[in-house]
């Protein structure tokens, strides 16, 4: 996504502008570049839908929260959020909204009734702990709509097709006559007898009924990024819905949840583990293993006099960073002193030996604390 503009500084508006502010900042940018208004100006054209693709970013909240963590990145996958690729009939019913009726420009006239885009699907998908820090690929089935196979999307009979509307010639609006007070008013309404599509269908596909397309059950291939975290979504662009009379399709977004590890845990992209020591071990040192996530073991040289919860950080051994899989988190150690719950008559003995040959100033340590807490409080 290198040299895409910032889709704030494309909008003329701070980062923490409301919503109303975007969509009034929007309304502005797209009336001035507006297809209408720039008639035959193809960079009016690109910078109209430069424009229509930063406010279908920062209109959504979820879409808005997402670009306000990794920016561009968050729409990365296949293809991004598409702004190259977002013809003007995909604009127009998105955002019909903003540009629908005729006092946008001033002047009448509607547009025709064109191919509708799909809607977006959601779905959640779980995976393992270590499929979120590696990555994988995961198979999904969806239940959506597609094209139909048997009119390929025309919503006509095979063999026959769509004629174009009598009443407004293919227009998809006629013209109103009225007398008013102020004499007669010419008025442009959409066409009642084709709704407005321009085309109508006499003998309608037996399999879809005429809509161009049919609900399915459809198989995808998702690749599930390394080092994506819970809650994270995967866009899959265009495997949502497929579009009315051969709209674009909507969006797909994978919502991921991550099962939990029973011997790591993570935070950001930093990877935790407790390992249990024994009390020789921490004073005389050792050499111990640590297990990775990928099933392998790496040596540690404890140091001797090793205190309870000593924290020791592996460098680079944690999770890749899902926006670049190059940087790594660390493998945060936590070291457990294990204290032995039960003991023989002979074990007793040793440790009391142990404790007689520390001397006083090991016994007094707990005296000392004490003392040097209290002294706080005088």
């Amino acid at each position: 996504m290198a040299g895409k503009r910032d889709f704030y500084e494309t909008l003329n508006v701070s980062k923490g502008a409301s919503d109303d502010e975007i969509k009034k900042a929007y309304r502005k940018l797209a009336k001035q570049y507006h297809p209408d208004a720039n008639p035959g100006n193809d960079a009016a054209e690109e910078k109209f839908k430069e424009v229509s693709e930063a406010y279908g970013v920062l209109s959504d909240s979820d879409k808005r929260r997402q670009y306000d963590a990794v920016g561009h990145a968050a729409f990365n996958q296949q293809g991004g959020y598409g702004g190259g690729s977002m013809d003007l009939n995909e604009i127009f019913s998105r955002f019909g909204d903003i540009f629908g009726g005729a006092d946008f420009f001033g002047m009448g006239g509607k547009r025709k009734a064109g191919p509708k885009r799909g809607s977006d699907l959601q779905m959640r998908l779980n995976i393992k702990f270590e499929e979120a820090v590696f990555g994988t690929m995961r198979e999904v089935t969806i239940n959506t709509y597609e094209t139909c196979l048997s009119c390929k999307g025309s919503g006509a009979k095979p063999g026959t097709f769509a004629d174009n509307c009598t009443k407004c010639g293919g227009s998809g609006s006629e013209r109103v006559v009225q007398q008013t007070m102020l004499g007669y008013m010419t008025s442009v309404v959409t066409c009642n007898a084709c709704r407005g599509e321009g085309k109508i269908i006499k003998d309608p596909c037996t399999s879809c009924r005429g809509a161009g397309r049919t609900r399915a059950n459809v198989k995808l291939n998702v690749n599930i990024p390394k080092g994506i975290d819970n809650g994270q979504q995967v866009r899959l662009q265009g495997k949502g819905e497929f579009g009315e009379k051969g709209g674009p399709a909507g969006d797909l977004y994978i919502i991921v949840q991550v099962n939990p590890h029973k011997v790591f845990t993570r935070e950001g992209n930093n990877l935790h583990i407790d390992i249990p020591i024994t009390f020789v071990q921490a004073a005389m040192g050792d050499e111990i293993s640590v297990p990775m996530l990928d099933g392998s073991v790496e040596k540690h040289n404890l140091k001797a006099g090793t205190q309870p919860g000593t924290v020791v950080n592996l460098r680079n051994k944690g999770v890749p960073s899902v926006r670049n899989s190059r940087n790594f988190g660390d493998l945060i150690i936590r070291f457990i002193v294990t204290v032995p719950t039960v003991m023989n008559e002979r074990q007793k003995e040793l440790l009391m030996t142990f404790s007689d040959a520390m001397g006083d100033d090991y016994k007094n340590h707990k005296k000392r604390w004490f003392d040097k807490v209290k002294s706080y409080f005088m």
